[in-house]
């Protein structure tokens, strides 16, 4: 009978003096799943999403991530409860904060293949790109309005802009000799520091020195100024030829095919840069595939998209989350390149079947859009606000 009415007493004493008594036992990572008693305590159940639901309109409110409280009753956080119960941001920002999506994200594993030299209205529809026009724009989604950054020209400030946000104030396609940078604040070694793989394919280097200059054969050209990564101290060891750490990220693209024999085996993040004869670009006056002999650069370039585009979808890493951006450097011009629009193709099983739309992108769109897949922070012109990441052209993103 005492027993009782103490029960009775401190509900009472609770109700009116809102005792902040809590019984929560958690009882795995992420999921709450005590209940309160019945004196009037609490009953919370957390979710996996990190949305908290209260049963009780007692003092609850609304806690958002910059710490207001509302008087919604509801408690919700923008991020994603790990199975560790760390809460992290699950999307891009614009000032250069991504939350870590390396191990939630949908898409895994990243390709990007690097075209030349041709505005989109070369390209779409073009009777010499029957596989891009009958194959890939019919299967899977791309965008009509992608630009280089405004007047970034020729080839190289491009490709660095691609791997740190800004063409870092290079403004031609000198080797890196003349254009190393000293800067740590790139795409890979963002990832490098994440423990995230990557690899950067180029056809006809040899892979026993890291590839600083310029390769000519008759089966076609290398050119480091289609190789950003070589341009960054921290990958080559300050331009050393012999540098273990540039060898061993940089190889020969005959080896992708055997990369993406396993999961295993296979960066999560791969940039891919056909020689100059494959690539749409040409090899100049005297070359194999000469630019002004009359060689048709777009077919060129369409027959080895139909030939090894198929290979890596065929990979295990593709297959789970994979996707394939295929996109030109910067668009067609007489005596110099222009802006564009140019191509940027989707592939992936996560992209919008037969999908187009004529969003504003720019190379940081790219970036923002390989930062945000992997969690990284945005860097330079990726974090500008205004630049759209390409989410739009998938399903599921990222």
């Amino acid at each position: 009978m005492l027993a009782h009415h103490w029960r009775e007493w401190l509900h009472l004493l609770k109700r009116v003096i809102r005792i902040p008594f809590d019984a929560h036992a958690d009882t795995s990572p992420g999921i709450d799943t005590s209940t309160g008693s019945d004196m009037g305590v609490d009953t919370t159940t957390t979710t996996e999403s990190g949305t908290t639901t209260d049963s009780m309109a007692v003092d609850s409110g609304t806690m958002t991530d910059s710490g207001t409280t509302t008087d919604s009753g509801t408690t919700t956080d923008s991020g994603t409860t790990t199975d560790s119960g760390t809460t992290t941001d699950s999307g891009a920002t614009d000032t250069g904060a991504s939350g870590d999506t390396s191990t939630t994200a949908a898409i895994k594993t990243v390709f990007i293949v690097m075209m030349e030299n041709h505005s989109w209205t070369d390209i779409k529809g073009s009777a010499s790109a029957p596989y891009i026009n009958g194959t890939l724009l019919d299967k899977y989604a791309y965008a009509e309005n992608y630009k280089t950054p405004a007047a970034n020209h020729p080839s190289l400030p491009n490709y660095i802009w691609l791997e740190a946000g800004d063409n870092l104030g290079v403004t031609d396609d000198n080797d890196p000799s003349a254009n190393h940078q000293s800067t740590t604040s790139h795409l890979v070694t963002q990832l490098e520091a994440k423990g995230i793989t990557w690899k950067s394919y180029q056809e006809q280097i040899s892979g026993t020195v890291c590839p600083l200059t310029s390769v000519t054969a008759m089966a076609g050209d290398y050119d480091p100024k289609h190789n950003p990564m070589v341009y960054f101290d921290d990958v080559t060891d300050t331009n050393s030829p012999s540098s273990a750490h540039c060898k061993a990220h940089v190889r020969p693209y005959s080896e992708l095919v055997t990369d993406l024999a396993a999961a295993a085996t296979t960066a999560r993040y791969n940039f891919l840069t056909p020689n100059e004869c494959n690539n749409m670009h040409g090899s100049g006056i005297g070359g194999s595939c000469g630019t002004f002999g009359g060689a048709d650069l777009i077919k060129a370039g369409d027959d080895w998209l139909k030939v090894e585009i198929p290979k890596i979808q065929g990979s295990a890493a593709y297959k789970d989350g994979g996707v394939i951006f295929i996109t030109w450097d910067e668009g067609t011009g007489l005596l110099s390149a222009s802006d564009g629009p140019i191509g940027m193709i989707v592939v992936s099983e996560l992209a919008k079947v037969k999908y187009s739309n004529t969003i504003a992108y720019t190379h940081s769109s790219t970036l923002k859009t390989v930062q945000s897949i992997f969690g990284v922070p945005l860097l330079r012109g990726a974090a500008s606000s205004g630049v759209n990441d390409l989410r739009d052209l998938f399903t599921t993103y990222p």
